[in-house]
């Protein structure tokens, strides 16, 4: 799913669940320079649909955004939603590196979900296995060819020229992440539906994850437990979030069995990458995504890891001028898939 050779100019689009953003980017080496960014709002059943028109009414949207931010390529490089992705992290026997790559699709059907011949398969050598220095550390992932061929036609048919597709999580982690850390950082995105999670270390992820627990699900709760309309609970959720002593600490007793959901996932994957890698402790947490700006989420967060954590900045690796500082870091939660996108090198 790798870029084309050659490629210097391109832009990245993420394709979320509440809306399209794009970024461009020009210039080389860890900080390029903000060219456009762009959003426009989308229904969750547009992004969330395989219907045929429902692709046209999503090009058509896509057009009209890539016609006003006035780009200056055709060339996009596109993220794909985490819960189409199967990413894993495994370890393979050393063969030589011209074989590899055979010796993977010969294990594939054990290796990935889907039937091999029906996806699309990327792998990267990450280097040694933690657990047998004999073996390779293989970051592989495969997505449905189905799913791909759907969404290349639909962007090819606005007349864009697609370069690469990449997972979101991969992506996301690319924009938020100092570059050179080698200690393991979690980012955590979370989305209107879902929550992305990626632990990396030495700029490779070790381990991803799609949560089934969103904003959604959060503001459902306030709607349910507190016996008001969806608006009101937004309202209540972004206002006074995990906060105890806000109105009695009524929205936190609402949604604190949801926060919680959540929590004990993280929880979940973190005891998991520490049974592979016990030496390197999670150094940060980053978090970002639309539910990341509920008042006091990521202190709670902090203090049931005891670790830091810290809001994530799509534009950490971008140049801008400073009289733009404000209305960029108000959007950052939204534009890290498409930042990290733009971001890619050869």
């Amino acid at each position: 799913m790798s870029i084309l050779s050659g490629v210097s100019s391109f832009f990245g689009l993420d394709i979320g669940t509440t809306g399209l953003r794009l970024v461009e980017l020009k210039g080389t080496g860890p900080t390029r320079t903000l060219v456009k960014y762009a959003y426009v709002p989308i229904d969750v059943k547009l992004a969330q649909s395989d219907s045929k028109s429902d692709r046209q009414k999503l090009a058509q949207v896509l057009a009209n955004l890539v016609a006003e931010a006035k780009l200056t390529t055709k060339n996009v490089a596109v993220g794909l939603p985490s819960n189409r992705v199967f990413t894993t992290v495994v370890d393979f026997d050393r063969v030589p590196e011209n074989e590899l790559g055979k010796a993977l699709m010969y294990q594939a059907d054990s290796l990935i979900p889907t039937p091999p011949a029906e996806s699309k398969i990327d792998w990267a050598a990450i280097g040694d296995s933690p657990k047998d220095k004999t073996k390779l550390e293989i970051l592989l992932t495969s997505v449905p060819n189905a799913f791909i061929e759907a969404r290349l036609d639909m962007i090819e048919s606005i007349g864009l020229n697609v370069v690469a597709f990449e997972p979101d999580n991969l992506a996301i982690s690319r924009a938020l992440i100092p570059t050179g850390t080698t200690a393991p950082q979690l980012v955590l995105d979370v989305g209107q539906l879902g929550t992305d999670l990626v632990i990396t270390m030495g700029d490779a992820p070790r381990l991803t994850r799609s949560i089934p627990t969103g904003a959604e699900a959060i503001v459902r709760a306030a709607m349910q437990n507190l016996n008001i309309d969806e608006n009101q609970a937004k309202q209540f959720v972004y206002k006074f979030g995990v906060s105890k002593d806000k109105l009695d600490g009524q929205v936190f007793q609402a949604i604190i069995g949801t926060i919680d959901l959540l929590v004990s996932e993280i929880d979940k994957s973190v005891k998991f990458f520490q049974t592979r890698y016990p030496d390197v402790p999670i150094e940060r947490m980053i978090v970002t995504g639309g539910a990341s700006t509920i008042p006091e989420f990521p202190l709670y967060l902090a203090n049931k890891f005891g670790i830091n954590v810290e809001i994530g900045n799509a534009w950490r690796n971008v140049a801008f001028s400073g009289d733009r500082q404000n209305e960029l870091l108000g959007v950052s939660n939204m534009f890290g898939v498409a930042a990290g996108l733009a971001q890619r090198v050869e």
